[in-house]
């Protein structure tokens, strides 16, 4: 089928379409989201260390239990907030 000056096959693409499908792709892969990396640093601050052994103290009592109503979520959400008010204080100074 002919569309103006391009003919235009089915099932095959553009070679300039594919071109720019790559380039697309390689500009996703060099892209860091730096809240991941802000909250990957602040885990391992010393600001989280006391939430953290907490929650991972919990984690592993209730997973070693096989019938326990325990649940681990008012340490999972005191790790939450300290990491996420560690993240709060840097985040802003990396977004333009």
């Amino acid at each position: 089928m002919v569309f103006g000056n391009k003919m235009v096959l089915y099932g095959e693409p553009d070679d300039e379409e594919d071109a720019a499908a790559e380039e697309e792709e390689d500009d996703e892969e060099d892209m860091v989201d730096p809240l991941e990396t802000i909250r990957a640093k602040c885990e391992a601050s010393e600001h989280c260390a006391h939430p953290k052994e907490k929650l991972e103290a919990c984690t592993s009592r209730v997973s070693s239990r096989s019938h326990t109503e325990e649940e681990c979520t008012e340490e999972l959400f005191d790790f939450i907030h300290a990491r996420d008010h560690c993240v709060a204080h840097k985040l802003f100074h990396h977004v333009k």
